[in-house]
């Protein structure tokens, strides 16, 4: 189990890459887009599989494999923070705020919303 959520987690970090570059091709503003993309992506999916492991539509298993691992690997708060920290320290104070704000609420209305669509359509 160990060695497979080691290769999940290396699979979400290898899609956070390719998604973060895609984006990153046509967003060049200040506002860190991708990263912001990614972290709502990851907190939804978390939603949905934590419904699906709470009402037991989904195992232990494949729960630890896909949240620990593949969106352990994908997600990635701790660039969220850099880039915060990055906007203030330009003088970009408004921004860093409004990116704090967002990437701290956001996430939490996603695993809402992921959790709620497993509650609906089971």
């Amino acid at each position: 189990m160990f060695a497979l959520i080691c290769m999940c987690g290396g699979l979400g970090a290898v899609t956070r890459f390719v998604l973060n570059t895609s984006i990153q091709r046509w967003w060049n503003r200040a506002f860190p887009l991708s990263t912001f993309i990614i972290n709502v992506l990851a907190t939804f999916f978390a939603g949905v599989a934590a419904a699906a492991y709470f009402y037991q539509t989904a195992d232990h298993s494949s729960y630890l494999l896909f949240v620990t691992g593949f969106l352990g690997g994908f997600s990635t708060f701790s660039t969220a923070i850099n880039e915060m920290v990055s906007l203030a320290r330009s003088g970009k104070y408004a921004a860093a705020a409004v990116y704090f704000m967002m990437t701290v609420l956001v996430p939490v209305v996603c695993v809402v919303l992921g959790w709620g669509l497993i509650a609906l359509v089971r």
